[in-house]
């Protein structure tokens, strides 16, 4: 299965930088949504990725509505994570196709709420105490991804490392 992660308009450089490097930990493909908060090219971004820039496989898109004409949601299994999620993050199975993208709005202001109510049996959510608004970006990334390679036994990554198995 490929995993495929959408930035929908980032507003955040250190966000960006450590969701790449999350992905190129899992090997997933990050998708970054135009118009960004940042340069992709700024210190802050570099940074939070540390030296994982080359084991990365990075598209971008000029906007929202060029990514949706090129990645259908009817033609792709897409999930669209937001805190109005109709469902938990851990109840989809996400097995059951060669590829899922997971796509994550702007830090301040999330998805744009017309595709939410489009798709809305493909949104899913983290759970958080009532009150709170949300988690950090990077995180919320880290959480819904690593279920995704849960799901799949985490096939394709290494398990034990190779510092205990000496």
């Amino acid at each position: 299965m490929k995993l495929h992660i959408v930035l929908v308009e980032p507003e955040i450089p250190q966000n960006t930088g450590n969701i790449a490097r999350t992905c190129a930990a899992l090997g997933a493909k990050l998708h970054l949504v135009y118009p960004l908060g940042f340069s992709i090219s700024e210190k802050q971004v570099k940074r939070a990725g540390l030296d994982y820039w080359d084991k990365l496989q990075i598209e971008e898109h000029i906007s929202f509505h060029t990514f949706l004409e090129t990645y259908p949601p009817e033609a792709h299994n897409m999930f669209f994570v937001t805190t109005k999620g109709k469902q938990v993050y851990s109840q989809p199975q996400y097995t059951n196709c060669e590829e899922v993208f997971l796509l994550f709005g702007k830090e301040t202001k999330g998805l744009p709420e017309a595709i939410l109510q489009k798709y809305i049996e493909k949104t899913i959510r983290i759970p958080m105490r009532e009150g709170l608004r949300c988690l950090n970006l990077s995180n919320a990334v880290a959480i819904v991804a690593y279920e995704v390679e849960r799901q799949s036994h985490f096939e394709n990554l290494q398990e034990i490392s190779a510092y205990f198995n000496t």
